[in-house]
């Protein structure tokens, strides 16, 4: 037996952490469809529903403020005569980021954030005089008749601070003992609740498909549920809590009410004699109106699982090491093929690796396609962020998305997250320009940034486009000079590529004055420092008055690539194969050099080299040494790779390498051959950024002086 967890509501607060990003993402799209649309009621139900789930959850997961929040928020949205529509607008995009702050406090176990703001939005929003007036749908007649002593006995328990709460259980059509029913119904809920009243009666004989039941609890509406929704027996639970008068003579009126099916809700089996409640938080309906039965989507719900990426990683490792082993295999097939050239066994041999080899190719891509989530979850959150960001900035900006459904690696998504937010606010503070600006210029008043991922290759795309007034070189070059990132020299000598790199530089802002969000020098520096740890480029292509496009060029995986492999200083390095747009042979007396760069004609068209190490000695004449050349590309750009020797294509499992094994930033990670041999793996934005910093000749360092990595090494 696995022993029992020390916190057994660690589970279900991950869970919650979990649900509640989905709830605030729910809650930000649905108050950017209101203010589209202020007087559309079924998104302002939308909303109550998001925050009712979301109060459910955090109380039973133990976040009291959190939860007490929601319920005045929620109880704010059910009231008719709302003065404003375009403050309840505020008021939903204030409570997505006051939730988002007390989710990241609870996590973190820090200071909860100020309310007061948030509850005085709350106050203002329905009118001042006069009682507030519940919904015309809270107000239908239960048709229930509760004793006197029935409603005596909830009115001194509402007295005491318990909620009163009427319950309807519908029960299960399939279900074999619908008289027994109640009874278990009854008693589950004397688990959690105090029952005050049952109708029908547990001892009648009466066969009915519902049963009311009248409780009193200080627990929450998921509690209620999560006990009553009995497996093949309740199909279905209303609740409605109800407020009662000092008199008991007075009918009960409801309160708010709630809908929850089995379909819907989590439930977990207690031991016998357990008394505890379910320990996954449940999400229940707004109002029984509001409602709708479960669908086929709701069924495909029930056959997900949610699991930790770190135990897809972990198999995914072992999909690697099975590769490595596929190559020991292959290898060792050459020799027994060389040594046994006319054996019986070699075709069988063959067909068994050949066999071998395809179950492992569908293993490895089955494994990344878990990995894979749609870009939707990212591209999601930029209209907040585009939102928000033209408010500040005093502009009218529209934001428009394609490609939503192309896959990414998880791993990718949440590492360009950060970096996607910098250049879409970017493009919003520097590219879009003012409205009377705009209008001058014959434009749209209303600035436009589209958003676009897709697929090319074995890359993934994604381009920021925003039709704003385009970067000009000149101005850069001179804020560049003015804060001493570049020299005067250097700018007159710089083409318009190279200065548009500039705005990559730490410490380079091209706005005229610092606000909220930009000219602080903070920002697409990091865009570069994340791409270049992911393995990954981007492009910058611009014109006057036009706009701009930043593109974005990401590996899909970061666990196994295509790599070209090849030998500098007889040291084995390799590439990844769609990096490298051709191999070119030329003579050592072919190579020019213009300034300090090292240069070759090729085609008609001057490719700048790079040199990794020192220029190789050779007993032959002068200049007629041959030497290979990789041609790399860089968006528009093109770089040449000078080695020695050509080792082949290979797929390479990849492994990450600690700073006490590489001396170097031009290596970035290290793989395993069949034969134990390691390869690094050269960044080539490494090598890139060293080439535009220090020119031809680049310094490998790689590892550590005198010896090699070994495979146990590049394993751990």
């Amino acid at each position: 037996m696995s022993p029992f967890r020390n916190d057994p509501g660690s589970e279900m607060r991950e869970l919650f952490f979990e649900t509640a990003q989905e709830l605030l993402q729910t809650l930000n799209d649905d108050a950017l469809k209101l203010e589209k649309s202020p007087q559309d009621s079924e998104v302002v139900r939308s909303i109550r529903r998001t925050v009712h789930t979301l109060k459910g959850d955090a109380a039973a997961c133990g976040f009291k403020e959190l939860s007490e929040l929601a319920h005045k928020l929620e109880d704010a949205l059910a009231v008719e005569g709302i003065v404003a529509p375009e403050a309840l607008v505020e008021l939903s995009f204030t409570a997505a980021d006051v939730f988002a702050g007390m989710l990241a406090a609870y996590r973190q176990n820090t200071a909860l954030p100020d309310t007061a703001e948030i509850l005085r939005m709350t106050q203002n929003l329905v009118p001042s005089a006069g009682p507030r007036k519940p919904k015309a749908a809270r107000n239908k007649v239960l048709q229930v008749a509760w004793t006197e002593y029935e409603q005596m006995s909830a009115n001194a328990a509402q007295q005491g601070g318990k909620r009163i709460f009427h319950v309807i259980a519908h029960i299960d059509q399939l279900c074999a003992m619908p008289i027994a029913a109640r009874q278990l119904v009854t008693s589950a809920m004397g688990t959690v609740a105090q029952v005050l009243g049952v109708r029908p009666e547990t001892s009648s004989a009466e066969n009915t498909k519902k049963i009311d039941l009248l409780l009193a609890t200080s627990g929450t509406e998921t509690e209620i549920v999560s006990k009553c929704l009995i497996p093949t027996v309740i199909s279905r639970v209303e609740y409605f809590e109800i407020a009662l008068s000092s008199q008991p003579s007075k009918s009960i009126a409801p309160l708010s009410t709630g809908e929850a099916s089995l379909a819907e809700t989590l439930v977990t089996e207690a031991e016998p004699g357990d008394a505890s409640v379910g320990d996954k938080p449940t999400a229940a309906a707004d109002t029984a109106s509001e409602t709708t039965p479960a669908d086929a989507s709701t069924v495909k719900l029930e056959n997900i699982l949610r699991v930790d990426a770190e135990k897809i990683d972990n198999v995914l490792n072992l999909v690697g090491e099975l590769i490595i082993a596929k190559s020991m295999l292959q290898q060792t097939m050459q020799e027994f093929t060389r040594r046994y050239p006319k054996d019986a066994l070699r075709p069988r041999f063959a067909d068994a690796m050949g066999f071998q080899s395809r179950v492992l190719n569908d293993l490895q891509r089955s494994v990344m396609k878990i990995r894979m989530v749609p870009v939707e979850q990212l591209f999601r959150r930029f209209p907040r962020v585009v939102r928000d960001a033209a408010k500040r900035c005093g502009k009218h900006v529209r934001l428009n998305v394609r490609g939503h459904e192309t896959d990414l690696d998880k791993g990718l998504l949440d590492a360009i997250a950060e970096p996607l937010t910098h250049i879409v606010r970017n493009a919003v503070s520097h590219g879009i320009e003012p409205p009377y600006e705009r209008e001058r210029a014959g434009k749209d008043p209303v600035g436009t940034i589209q958003l676009n991922a897709y697929h090319q290759a074995n890359q993934l795309i994604v381009e920021i486009t925003d039709d704003g007034a385009g970067i000009d070189p000149v101005k850069v070059k001179a804020k560049a000079v003015k804060a001493k990132i570049i020299s005067p020299e250097d700018a007159e000598s710089m083409t318009s590529q190279e200065a548009f790199d500039l705005i990559f530089r730490p410490g380079f802002s091209t706005a005229d004055e610092v606000t909220e969000i930009s000219g602080r020098g903070v920002g697409l520096d990091v865009v570069h420092s994340v791409l270049m740890r992911m393995k990954g480029t981007v492009e910058t292509e611009t014109e006057l008055g036009q706009g701009t496009t930043f593109r974005l060029k990401l590996p899909l995986t970061l666990a196994i690539i295509q790599a070209l492999m090849f030998r500098i200083e007889h040291r084995l390095y390799a590439i990844p194969l769609n990096a490298v747009a051709e191999i070119a042979r030329a003579w050592e007396g072919d190579l020019h050099h213009v300034d300090a760069t090292e240069v070759l004609q090729l085609r008609n068209q001057v490719l700048p080299l790079v040199r990794i190490g020192e220029r190789r000695i050779s007993d032959r004449e002068p200049g007629k040494e041959k030497i290979f050349v990789l041609v790399l590309t860089f968006g528009e750009r093109k770089l040449g790779l000078l080695v020695d020797a050509l080792e082949g294509e290979e797929e390479l499992v990849i492994k990450a390498l600690d700073d006490q094994t590489v001396a170097t930033d031009l290596v970035s990670s290290a793989s395993i051959l069949g034969d134990g041999r390691v390869v690094l793996i050269m960044n080539l934005a490494g090598v890139m950024d060293r080439f535009t910093r220090g020119g031809t000749n680049v310094s490998h360092g790689g590892i550590l002086p005198g010896r090699e990595a070994s495979s146990t090494e590049v394993r751990q």
